[in-house]
């Protein structure tokens, strides 16, 4: 409901620019008119007539200090009203400040996405079609989605090997027991609906819809390493809520998992960035974005059988691993060999290697918002 109504108050944002404005020139127009120069434009392939249209470009200045803006608009709310701030006594998790966080944030992206959209119509001079595809929200393809999904079950095989064969839960997924147990819950619901909706569509959709529009323009490579900096920063303001909510921990163990945090959260950021990129799907990013936070860090040390630890959001605005308890706390299963630890590493290195060299042939796309050329992974294989 939130990306039909979002996609109507699109339309309709950018029908009113063009009603007020009085005066709307097509790219050919400026062109015949001298409004721009060449320096000024770049070609994009349309995905929908798979013809080339022409943009203007914002200032690259300016790109920047929209994406600080709708950053801060994301995080401050959480602390300006006493019903999203934690307290000692009110934790984060508490359902009335889940509730209240969410609307705030909701409102918060929903009024991000209608500033870029219009910005995107006056600056880029793009239509309405062209601007739902660089927010990633039209067209919406199943291959790209699926093949995203695939491509990340492929980095998770280790965890995946463990959940399901090792820890025996394959029957309770292919069952789908628990899925509305987890859902109702106001955890559940931050952590794999809201949560991953919002942040991709801020996160990724609107800031690198900005700067792929940008003079001069944005290197891939800042397009993918440079714009995630935003999504770890905005995971900084954990460490405030958590020295509250856990007022006996050290400050050194407490900075140490912020900037743990600010790691993982980063590179998930890259990861999602050059999704979106390669595929122009936002909705691929935020499936993949909630399975990563069902799935959490991969173990990387140590013997299976040892402690798992299962929810939590581990790829975005999300709770720290040793703050879940209960339910989506702590699991113990012992008693298993060393062998079932050997073929654990195996998967999750076999997955590794797999994920590196189907990375490119699987995120391959008629709807990618940039070329990033090929890769590594885009063997004669995959072009067969």
């Amino acid at each position: 409901m939130l990306s039909s109504t979002t996609a109507a108050a699109l339309s309709v944002c950018i029908a009113l620019r063009h009603h007020i404005s009085g005066t709307f020139f097509s790219p050919m127009e400026m062109d015949r008119k001298g409004l721009r120069s060449k320096e000024s434009t770049t070609a994009a392939l349309d995905p929908f007539n798979r013809t080339h249209i022409t943009f203007t470009h914002i200032a690259a200045k300016c790109s920047p200090c929209l994406q600080i803006l709708f950053t801060a608009a994301y995080v401050l709310p959480f602390y300006l009203s006493p019903t999203t701030r934690p307290s000692p006594t009110l934790s984060r998790d508490a359902p009335s400040v889940i509730r209240a966080r969410i609307r705030f944030v909701t409102l918060s992206v929903t009024i991000s996405t209608l500033l870029t959209a219009y910005i995107l119509s006056l600056y880029a001079h793009l239509p309405s079609r062209p601007i739902l595809h660089t927010l990633g929200l039209y067209p919406i393809s199943p291959l790209p989605i699926l093949n995203s999904l695939l491509l990340t079950s492929l980095l998770f095989a280790g965890p995946l090997f463990e959940k399901a064969i090792i820890a025996g839960r394959w029957r309770s997924w292919v069952q789908g027991s628990g899925l509305h147990e987890t859902l109702s819950s106001w955890i559940g619901w931050r952590t794999y609906i809201t949560g991953p909706l919002m942040e991709e569509i801020l996160f990724r959709a609107i800031i690198l819809s900005l700067h792929t529009h940008t003079t001069p323009p944005t290197s891939p490579l800042a397009l993918i390493f440079a714009t995630p900096l935003y999504f770890g920063i905005a995971h900084v303001h954990h460490l405030y809520e958590f020295t509250l909510t856990h007022p006996h921990t050290a400050l050194g163990p407490a900075l140490l998992r912020s900037v743990a945090q600010l790691g993982y959260t980063t590179l998930f950021g890259w990861y999602a960035a050059f999704l979106y990129l390669r595929t122009g799907s936002l909705w691929a990013v935020v499936l993949v974005h909630a399975a990563c936070n069902w799935m959490g860090l991969p173990r990387f040390w140590g013997r299976v059988g040892g402690v798992e630890v299962q929810g939590g959001i581990v790829w975005g605005a999300t709770r720290a691993k040793e703050d879940d308890r209960g339910e989506m706390g702590e699991r113990r299963y012992r008693g298993l060999g060393l062998g079932w630890t050997v073929v654990y590493y195996l998967v999750l290195v076999a997955g590794a290697v797999a994920w590196w060299n189907w990375m490119w042939v699987l995120t391959e796309s008629e709807g990618a918002l940039i070329d990033l050329g090929v890769g590594r992974g885009m063997t004669k294989r995959g072009a067969k």
